[in-house]
């Protein structure tokens, strides 16, 4: 009897793993259930180029729908998986159907952090995170509208860049003291917020967000201070959390995040996870991470269908991010937890610089603003664990790539 592998979730790990177990020679049956009505698609265009209306959502698509069916994999969408039973190896449908299988994959993905303050539940406040999310904010997307993006990360960010251009105006809360907080250095995020600030984005830092105001839609957003900032519409983006539920009432164990080794399987045999929702050794930084990128969804995928196939091919990669706002580039790679000393190599002025994080001197990540080179090499740069010379890696007159080759040379010695 043919085998069948199910897949849970349909973004773009889902889609991934489908895609590479036929390339690795699976023939058995494969069924991808997600409670979406779209097959697999980028998430990362949805709060820029498709939000400014500068991409068609076809375009979106990971494949086009018909390659599924051309390549025998069955989509069950609009469909939400209730329940997984380990013991049966079937999977409880919301329809009131049951799906049998002999392996699964869980690509649950991560839902959008919501806030529950007096309000939320007004017309016109908005989360982004998936198609009908954009869909819904686009009615109101238009010139003289007075947005409020709760969230100065990159999500809001990213919005605020697209709305303003757009002739939106824009008010940034954020409650910490910088934009970005988590992610990068405060000279980094100095950058930014002068770059929207130039753009015409009002940001206000230590705000907390009170409450909505308004009757039936909101039309004004209360901070703890008890400033108030008019709204037509809000985005709120304060965060994604893991979809780990299905898994933990599953037994599979969950830590901020499905527990899968570097093979991405999860403690309970027949059982693998991919994407946003998995927390992974990786051996390369020596951490356990839960990563929240494109990179590891794609990457991660690949391993589950090996592991699925029976095959090994561990993960273990350098992580790396990116976010566009207006004519920026941001390309981040490796994690900056725990360093000691920041280096800026370039200048903010132009535009076009790179942060480096170290510790001890070692390199633990970059930051690259519209400097394509400095990414490409940290990419080879961190696993290496090199070591710079600050004032020598500060220096512009001293060319990057002779500093990155002797580095290199220095660490494989």
């Amino acid at each position: 009897m043919s085998e069948t592998i199910a897949i849970v979730g349909a973004g773009q790990a889902a889609g991934q793993a489908a895609q590479s177990l036929r390339q690795r020679g699976f023939t058995g049956h494969i069924v991808m259930v997600g409670d979406e009505t779209f097959v697999p698609y980028q998430r990362p265009p949805l709060s820029k180029k498709f939000l400014a209306g500068e991409m068609e959502l076809e375009r979106l698509f990971v494949k086009p729908a018909h390659f599924y069916s051309d390549h025998d994999i069955q989509l069950l969408l609009a469909t939400r998986v209730a329940a997984i039973q380990t013991d049966t190896r079937s999977l409880q449908l919301d329809n009131g159907k049951t799906l049998a299988y002999d392996k699964l994959l869980l690509a649950t993905g991560s839902r959008v952090r919501k806030l529950s303050i007096p309000g939320s539940d007004l017309a016109g406040i908005h989360y982004l995170r998936n198609i009908s999310d954009v869909q819904a904010i686009q009615q109101k997307f238009r010139a003289g509208a007075r947005l409020v993006i709760v969230g100065a990360g990159y999500i809001g960010l990213e919005v605020a860049a697209v709305a303003v251009t757009h002739g939106i105006d824009v008010t940034v809360l954020e409650t910490e003291t910088r934009a970005m907080n988590r992610v990068v250095a405060p000279e980094v995020s100095a950058f930014f917020q002068t770059l929207h600030r130039e753009a015409g984005v009002k940001i206000q830092f230590g705000r907390m967000v009170k409450a909505f105001g308004g009757t039936g839609s909101v039309t004004q957003v209360i901070c703890a201070d008890g400033s108030v900032v008019p709204a037509d519409l809000c985005i709120v983006g304060i965060g994604i959390i893991p979809n780990t539920e299905l898994a933990d009432a599953a037994g599979v164990t969950c830590d901020n995040g499905i527990v899968v080794d570097e093979f991405a399987a999860t403690n309970v045999p027949g059982i693998c996870a991919a994407g946003d929702c998995t927390r992974h050794p990786n051996k390369l930084m020596g951490v356990s991470l839960r990563l929240e990128s494109v990179h590891n969804a794609l990457e991660q995928a690949k391993t589950a269908a090996a592991t699925l196939c029976g095959e090994k091919l561990p993960y273990a990669q350098v992580p790396w991010f990116w976010s566009d706002q207006y004519d920026v580039k941001l390309q981040i790679v490796g994690i900056n937890t725990g360093y000691d000393e920041l280096v800026i190599r370039g200048s903010p002025a132009d535009r076009s610089f790179a942060a480096f994080y170290l510790k001890n001197r070692q390199l633990l990540a970059i930051d690259a603003i519209n400097s394509a080179r400095e990414f490409m090499l940290g990419k080879k740069l961190i696993p290496a664990k090199v070591r710079f010379n600050p004032a020598e890696l500060a220096d512009p007159s001293i060319d990057f790539k002779s500093l990155a080759t002797e580095a290199l040379r220095i660490s494989e010695s």
